[in-house]
């Protein structure tokens, strides 16, 4: 019998398509916020695998929810429904606005179903070429051909042109811009309630106030793109949720799941109907491993204890995080909602959002970037003070490197 092969980090460069530039170490083993490599090294992970591990690691809801289902039924097929999808479903549709729910893998998957919604409701409108669709300025909303043109970062779909036809860009949180760019040829508003990769902004809540009356005078859907928001993260269950504004189809993932695959779209009754059988699918959307661990998860999460533990920590993440700016005056702005956090790099430091990540890294502490300027925290919803004070910590000591570089 052959010997399984002994893995290095070279093996990547040896077997991998080199879309990704992944850390020159392994992580084969993570407990509650806390990660180990190959070697033993233990790193307090600050970023929860961008926003998905929102319970950190091996959280025995999830590992439970997992475990139990294996035993049972992986894998039908949507030729048939399952158990633990209904019951999600009833979850998501009891805690938000929506009625109703298309299952997926991703974020992407879902965003691209929101999208093939939009297009399908405004050519099904009668209004001849009701189909454009406006996107913002640095917003991110997958790697599909679709969500890639959708998302306002020419860098990520210049190289594969021809895109699609139909969508057009304006500045985020500029309410004018929008209303100039619409018309009763517009399907759709697709937004992020905080831009992410774009660099953890928020949207100001009479922007989203404004889109929500744009789309309400031109009889366009109003799409919240709640991938990364979403699931507890801002403190509330959706972002949402925080200003006021219903929109008519949101999608979530990342944490939806705790770190299982899984993905969804989430609209009305009224626009459900658009996709008849057929219109639209998934292979591997909504299958009972994926529902199981989801259900779990979300019940997990969707608790007063979880959502204002969140509102907690992010006080205890901000006050460290100025006491060290305080010291070293490397940012010019902390910013973000809940436990999505960006530290924007002043003006001094530009581009340099990559070496800070680098040297976090050798001191023990997983982070993130949101482009080049700035150093994004998505942690465990659930970390403990513990791990937040002692990642600060390690995070000091890699700032103290960098300012003497």
């Amino acid at each position: 019998m052959k010997q399984p092969m002994t893995v290095t980090r070279s093996n990547f460069n040896d077997y991998m398509v080199p879309v990704f530039a992944p850390a020159d170490f392994i992580l084969v083993r993570g407990e509650g916020a806390r990660v180990w490599d190959q070697q033993g090294k233990e790193y307090v992970d600050f970023a929860g695998g961008i926003a998905v591990n929102a319970l950190g690691h091996a959280h025995p809801v999830a590992v439970n929810a997992l475990t139990e289902q294996a035993q049972k039924l992986w894998h039908i097929g949507n030729g048939y429904t399952n158990e633990p999808v209904l019951r999600l479903a009833q979850q998501l549709t009891e805690a938000t606005f929506a009625d109703k729910v298309f299952f997926a893998n991703s974020g992407a998957e879902a965003n691209e179903a929101a999208l093939k919604l939009a297009r399908k409701y405004g050519n099904d409108s009668g209004v001849e070429g009701k189909n454009r669709i406006l996107a913002f300025n640095n917003a991110f909303h997958g790697r599909t051909l679709f969500t890639v043109t959708a998302g306002g970062q020419p860098k990520y779909s210049q190289d594969f042109a021809p895109l699609p036809e139909g969508i057009e860009h304006v500045a985020y949180n500029d309410l004018a811009a929008a209303e100039a760019a619409m018309s009763e040829q517009t399907c759709a508003v697709i937004v992020e309630p905080i831009q992410g990769e774009g660099g953890v902004l928020p949207a100001d809540v009479e922007f989203l106030k404004g889109l929500r009356e744009l789309c309400d005078r031109h009889n366009a859907l109003l799409i919240f793109d709640e991938v990364q928001t979403g699931v507890g993260r801002t403190g509330s269950l959706y972002a949402y949720m925080n200003s006021g504004v219903i929109p008519d189809v949101l999608t979530t993932a990342k944490a939806l799941g705790g770190g299982f695959p899984v993905g969804a779209m989430l609209t009305t009754e009224k626009l459900a109907q658009v996709l008849t059988v057929g219109s639209h699918g998934t292979t591997y959307g909504g299958n009972p491993l994926a529902s199981a661990v989801a259900s779990a998860v979300f019940g997990f999460i969707n608790t007063p204890e979880v959502l204002d533990g969140v509102k907690q920590r992010h006080a205890r993440f901000i006050a460290g995080l100025e006491k060290i700016n305080a010291q070293y005056a490397v940012f010019e702005q902390i910013r973000g909602v809940g436990l999505l956090l960006g530290c924007v790099l002043k003006e001094k430091y530009a581009g340099q959002a990559k070496q800070i990540t680098t040297l976090a890294a050798e001191e023990g502490l997983l982070t993130l970037i949101a482009g080049a300027n700035v150093v994004r925290f998505t942690p465990a919803l659930i970390i403990s003070e513990q791990d937040i004070d002692e990642g600060l910590q390690r995070f000091e000591r890699a700032i103290a490197r960098f300012v003497q570089a």
